[in-house]
Order: C-alpha cells, then sequence, then structure tokens
C-alpha cells in the first residue's frame, strides 16, 4: 500500500506489517524447524524488501518465540531465561548453546528473581492462527489484515510518530517503553491492540541485539487500527510544515553538531 505516513517521515526502510493467517506466503523466509535464528534480524531482511514468516517450530530462539506471541516459549524449551539475563550461570552455560553468555549472564536485572518478576508481568499471547507473517508494508494487499505496524525510525521519526499517536484524540499518554528482547515489542502491540485507546510501543532497546541495527535506530510498533487513524490524520498536520521540513532537511544531510553545543562550557 502507499503511506501518505510513511513518505512525510522520510524513512530509510520499509515499515514492517504483522499478519496473523493460516496460510503460509510462498517464497518467504523461514527459520528451519529446531534451528537457531534471530527474529530481530529478520525484522530488518522484512524492512528491505522480503518477506518472512514463522510458526511454532520454526520462531528461531525462545525469545523470538515469546516475542511473536507462541506462548512463553522459555518454558517450554526449558530455557533459563531468569539466569541469562541476569548474573548467568555456569552449569547451564556448559550444556547451552548460549556459551558465554550464559557463563556471564547480560546483566540486564540484578538478580534472576526480578527476571522472574519482569517476565510475570509480560503479556504472553498465544496466537491464534498457524502463522505469523511479516510484509513490507508496501507489499500487504487487500486480503491482508495486519495487526501491526513495526516502524524502525531515527529520534526525529520517532518524536514525529509519538505526536502523530495522540494527534486527534489528546489522550495523554501516547507511547510505553517496556524493556524485552529486540522483537518483544509485537507481543506488547498485540495487548495494546486490546486497549479502547491503544499505544505505540517504543523498542530496540536489547543492548544485546543493538549492534544488529544503525546506533540511531529504535522501533515504533502500534496497532493496525491506530495505524490507520495517524495514516489519515498526515493532512493538516505538523508533518506539512516548515518545522519538520527542516527536520527532514536535516536527516538528508546526515549527522551534526548538536545545535548550540559550542555554547557549552566546562568548569
Amino acid at each position: 500500500m502507499e503511506s501518505r505516513l510513511v513518505d512525510a517521515l522520510g524513512l530509510a526502510s520499509s515499515p514492517i506489517a504483522i499478519i496473523l493467517t493460516d496460510e503460509r506466503p510462498e517464497g518467504a523466509l523461514q527459520f528451519k524447524a529446531g534451528s537457531r535464528g534471530c527474529v530481530a534480524a529478520s525484522m530488518l531482511a522484512v524492512s528491505k524488501g522480503k518477506t518472512a514468516v514463522f510458526d511454532r517450530q520454526t520462531y528461531g530462539c525462545p525469545g523470538g518465540g515469546t516475542g511473536l506471541g507462541f506462548g512463553n516459549a522459555y518454558e517450554k524449551r526449558s530455557f533459563a531465561i531468569d539466569k541469562l539475563l541476569s548474573t548467568g550461570d555456569a552449569e547451564e552455560a556448559d550444556d547451552s548453546r548460549r556459551g558465554s553468555r550464559m557463563r556471564e549472564g547480560e546483566r540486564f536485572f540484578q538478580t534472576p528473581e526480578l527476571v522472574r518478576r519482569w517476565l510475570a508481568d509480560m503479556p504472553l499471547t498465544e496466537v491464534p492462527t498457524e502463522y505469523v507473517v511479516m510484509k513490507p508494508l508496501e507489499a500487504i494487499t487487500d486480503a491482508d489484515a495486519p495487526e501491526l505496524v513495526v516502524f524502525l525510525v531515527n529520534p526525529d521519526q520517532l518524536s514525529a510518530l509519538i505526536i502523530m499517536t495522540d494527534f486527534s484524540r489528546a489522550g495523554g499518554e501516547p507511547a510505553i517503553a517496556p524493556f524485552g528482547g529486540a522483537c518483544q515489542s509485537v507481543i506488547y502491540g498485540y495487548e495494546e491492540a486490546k486497549r479502547d485507546v491503544p499505544r505505540g510501543v517504543i523498542g530496540f532497546f536489547d543492548i544485546a541485539q543493538r549492534h544488529r541495527v544503525p546506533r540511531d535506530t529504535l522501533s515504533f510498533t502500534v496497532p493496525w487500527r491506530l495505524f490507520l487513524r495517524m495514516e489519515s490524520d498526515v493532512e493538516g498536520s505538523f508533518l506539512e510544515l516548515e518545522d519538520w521540513r527542516r527536520l527532514r532537511e536535516r536527516q538528508q544531510a546526515g549527522p551534526g553538531p548538536v545545535a548550540g553545543s559550542a555554547s557549552i562550557r566546562q568548569t
């Protein structure tokens, strides 16, 4: 589909449409059953024009299976996520393909107990379909019924999306930013889709996966109906005015010094 919002933002890559379906798309990228793989890396491939498909045997890793909505994949695979995200465990490392990561722990939480509390609060989901499909937004057709749209954006574009989320409703809470794996904003997006006033989900904070994206890139995930409203709100919004055009020009020029930085003095 053509998108006025995408054109106005000046995105470097395509937004990702997430579709729940019982039909597997032909020619889609898919992990082999039981093999490891990174859903975040697949998302980047989709943003560059590929289509990817996942099911309950081909979600790559427990974090990916959990993030896509295939239930608690950590529990299903008896994976010690509480140890990995905190202090690590030498015995688990000897039995795990995570190697040194499991031995040292990723130290995103102080203790395994805190990880268990985080997981207990996560909106774990069992999607009602066989497949989760990711397509570039421009590749979707009238036959598709997306659940979510994921934008990969720089700080200027993220700022614009947060404003557009609340542009025609003034709800006062346009976005959330929960901790999770790089792909796990997806399940928070599913949860937001259930709300009367859905919010956007800022993500890609996972330090273990940040190396996969440019340093100024984060994700912003919105339910489909919120995307459609934001799309219809472009006309008459700040996206048509000089302040935004100035930021668009800055994006095209590339990174530069922070305005006013020369006046900062050390004492």
